[in-house]
């Protein structure tokens, strides 16, 4: 047996480390804005505030919010804004009022409308009550937030709400909706002060690029103006998430969310015209409603209660993008180990292809580690979420570790069958069973996933970063030892119809401006190529 030549494996474990550092060095190219979104010298006209911290959750009736904490908050704030933006009067919010006037700050206070009759005549109640207690603080009320948008209210019954607040009120009445709503209900008009429109380029029905947000929230505010000439128009919520699933070309990162908010920021002070950003402060509980994205809004993250973009600094999207860095190269060449020491219990003279399977499967996981541990940290919500990516990212780490063993012992991708068939066909080799049990993982996630996207898409994440990181060495293991013979198995090509299918609607519903829908649907039909391809040993009868 001719000894195991190294110039091979190191050259290809060179050019992967190198290409790893390669990308993170571009991933993590920071951007200085002329305008820090968040400037103690230059505050914030005003920014929608809610105080829920951690797993606190105005959805739980139950959940009340003590003064100390709203006081931290607004102490905090008034650093930065002269206003806060309120919704409703529950779970402490009535106490808003009280300790902004502490701190110097003014508050547009919110009513909170819903088709309980009942509730919306409490919220009133208290909320004109406020008015009289706190006359230099509240500025002015919004009488309901996107109620004709959610459908819960008639145009006439909001009018009939407006007009009624406003009559035992000094201050100015209001109310608040996406910009869209406004031209459908022009009465509403007639009842109000001032127009409050919502102006959110990320959930258009036509999503706007980072790049055009400003621009677009512009263009809308001139329209609404010559639609509503003679009142002020208020634009109660704009902004960008730093976190979530793109939407067509509208991609939530730090580095978008920071310039989309500067841009409008200065587009205000230019064109002399009120916003108020959402938000203050993340909130994990929006998650629950509208996945990911709805917990990032805000400029001042949840469990720091730090602001993301500090004046002067440099902003990443991967703000820990060397220790991520650090992280795919100790995986790769992990890899690279698990090959050679697989070689040194086996020695025979691999092919080059197999070793080119191992490169690049090491380069892939190398690479894609840190953002698909980026994505599970952000992605996940509740124990069921963190279970699904937890395990999506434990398949993703160790499929280049067993396929680089696998690919070494001259060993094909085993089936379902050998892991979960009858006891005689079943496999006897621990790190086959391993492998298997990784498919497995991994084709499930996938199918579920795939399944998501094609009946309940709007709020869901594409794991492509942990799905590629995985599929990829099961492809390059496929396509290197696949065995000749046998018959093709049922889960196998069931599952691979599946995500074919799914994949192909997905790629459409989504839009080939969505690079996250296009390489999670790639994956998806790599994987399903992969298992199509498997192929099982009859057991004898």
């Amino acid at each position: 047996m001719e000894p195991i030549s190294l110039r091979t494996p190191l050259a290809l474990l060179l050019s992967s480390l190198g290409m790893i550092a390669a990308l993170w060095w571009w991933l993590a190219t920071p951007i200085t804005l002329p305008r820090a979104p968040i400037d103690p010298t230059a505050k914030l006209q005003c920014v929608s505030y809610a105080p829920f911290r951690g797993v606190q959750n105005p959805l739980i009736p139950t959940t009340q919010i003590p003064p100390e904490q709203i006081a931290q908050d607004l102490a905090q704030l008034a650093k930065i804004t002269d206003c806060v933006r309120t919704y409703s009067i529950d779970n402490g919010l009535d106490q808003v009022a009280a300790q902004a006037a502490k701190v110097g700050l003014k508050v547009i206070q919110g009513i909170w409308l819903s088709s309980n009759r009942i509730k919306n005549l409490a919220q009133i109640s208290v909320a004109i009550e406020l008015t009289k207690e706190h006359p230099g603080t509240i500025t002015a009320l919004v009488v309901g937030n996107e109620v004709l948008l959610r459908g819960e209210m008639t145009t006439s019954d909001l009018a009939a709400h407006i007009r009624s607040v406003k009559s035992r009120v000094t201050v100015p009445v209001t109310y608040a909706d996406v910009w869209e709503f406004w031209l459908r209900n022009r009465e509403i008009y007639d009842a109000v002060d001032f127009v409050t429109i919502h102006i959110l380029p990320y959930w258009e029905d036509m999503p706007v690029r980072a790049k055009h947000a400003a621009g677009h929230v512009d263009d809308i505010r001139r329209r609404m103006a010559v639609a509503f000439p003679n009142k002020e128009i208020l634009i109660g919520e704009t902004g960008w998430p730093s976190e979530g699933r793109m939407r067509e070309g509208a991609l939530p990162s730090r580095t978008n969310q920071a310039r989309v908010v500067s841009e409008i920021l200065d587009l205000a002070k230019r064109e002399k015209f009120r916003v108020n950003l959402i938000e203050a402060y993340d909130q994990p509980w929006k998650r629950q409603l509208e996945g990911t994205v709805g917990g990032y809004w805000g400029m001042i993250n949840d469990a720091q209660r730090a602001v993301k973009y500090p004046p002067g600094e440099p902003i990443s999207n991967y703000p820990f993008w060397k220790l991520q860095m650090a992280c795919g190269m100790a995986l790769s060449a992990f890899v690279f180990l698990t090959a050679w020491l697989t070689l040194r219990r086996r020695p025979w003279k691999p092919r080059l292809a197999s070793w080119v399977a191992v490169g690049t499967s090491a380069t892939t996981a190398g690479m894609l580690l840190g953002v698909a541990a980026d994505k599970m940290y952000f992605e996940s919500y509740g124990a069921g979420g963190w279970l699904q990516w937890g395990a999506l990212l434990a398949a993703a780490i160790a499929s280049p570790l067993l396929c680089a063993n696998a690919a070494m012992s001259g060993r094909p991708l085993p089936t379902f069958l050998e892991l979960l068939g009858p006891r005689e066909g079943r496999t006897k080799s621990v790190l086959s069973a391993l492998l298997g049990l990784v498919v497995v993982v991994t084709t499930l996630i996938a199918a579920e996933t795939a399944l998501g996207f094609a009946f309940d898409p709007r709020y869901r994440d594409f794991p492509f970063a942990s799905l590629t990181m995985a599929v990829v060495p099961f492809a390059a293991l496929m396509l290197l030892n696949r065995p000749k013979d046998g018959v093709r198995p049922i889960a196998e090509s069931a599952f691979a119809g599946l995500l074919i299918a799914a994949a192909l609607f997905t790629g459409f519903n989504e839009g080939n401006q969505n690079w996250q829908a296009m390489w999670t649907c790639a994956i998806y039909l790599l994987l399903a190529i992969t298992l199509w391809r498997a192929r099982a040993e009859q057991i004898p009868k």
